[in-house]
């Protein structure tokens, strides 16, 4: 795998057209996923995704390292435990 892998985008007709033609790279033997049941589908809720805004941001080698090495995702894993501590500081008043 390269390190930038181009993202491409298909509509539903273009992927059919794909599996049409034998292209599909969906593992014929992959399983089925469980049902999640009516119970769920009653109780789900739309979650909308929160706005990104892209930022240049200076971070030790060393730490930006450590969440490198844990893999894909590492950006997203940053965004959470800065989100963590947003969140813990947030409910806390501030200092007088």
């Amino acid at each position: 795998m390269s390190k930038n892998p181009i993202i491409v985008r298909y509509s539903i007709d273009e992927i059919d057209a794909k599996i049409a033609r034998g292209e599909s790279q969906t593992r014929a033997d992959a399983p089925e996923a469980e049902s999640l049941g009516d119970d769920f589908w009653a109780n789900a809720k739309v979650v909308m995704p929160r706005i990104k805004t892209a930022v240049s941001l200076r971070v030790d080698a060393d730490v930006f390292d450590w969440f490198k090495a844990q893999g894909p995702g590492h950006l997203t894993l940053m965004n959470t435990v800065l989100r963590s501590f947003f969140e813990a500081k947030r409910e806390r008043p501030a200092p007088p």
